[in-house]
Parts: structure tokens; C-alpha cells; sequence
């Protein structure tokens, strides 16, 4: 008699998603937040230019969303820039 295989079917679900987002302070310079949008987040001049005006007129404004990992490494890129710059600038990483 021929063994008969049974498969599970698993359904996979999509990653949890991320939003990074850049702080306002009063120390941290447009040209700077400008420049870590570009670098960091690749973002175009006029996109980061946009999203740096959201984040000095709102108090905080997001520069994209990922997947956990890629975010909190995006975050650390950030922290570290800003580090190096002198610079308090600071994100904050929430679930989408």
C-alpha cells in the first residue's frame, strides 16, 4: 500500500512595519537633519527638505518605515552620525 504524504499549508505573514522618526530640538541644524535624510534615508533634496520642515514645524516627522531590523539600524545610523557631529539629534522607532 503506497504512503500517502500530507502537507501542512502555512501561511506566512507579512513583516511587522516600522516608522522612523526624526525629533525636533533646538540645537540640531536643518542643513545637518537635511544632510542625515539624504544619506541615511536617500532620500532627494526636496523630500528631505520637506520632511526636515515637518519635523521644525511638528516637533517630529518621519523618514520612512521598515521592517523592525532595518529600522533600528537606520536609527543607529542616525545616533551615531549625530554623535559624531555634536549634534543632539535623536529618533524615535514606532510600530506602523
Amino acid at each position: 500500500m503506497p504512503k500517502t504524504q500530507i502537507l501542512e499549508h502555512t501561511k506566512l505573514k507579512e513583516p511587522k512595519m516600522f516608522k522612523v522618526l526624526l525629533l525636533n530640538d533646538d540645537i540640531t541644524t536643518m542643513d545637518f537633519v537635511i544632510e542625515i535624510l539624504m544619506s541615511i534615508f536617500h532620500h532627494s533634496f526636496e523630500v528631505a527638505n520637506n520632511i526636515m520642515l515637518e519635523v521644525h514645524c511638528n516637533g517630529s516627522g518621519v523618514c520612512g518605515i521598515y521592517t523592525q531590523e532595518i529600522a533600528l539600524s537606520k536609527q543607529k545610523q542616525v545616533s551615531n552620525a549625530a554623535l559624531m557631529a555634536n549634534f543632539p539629534l535623536k529618533t524615535r522607532v514606532e510600530e506602523e
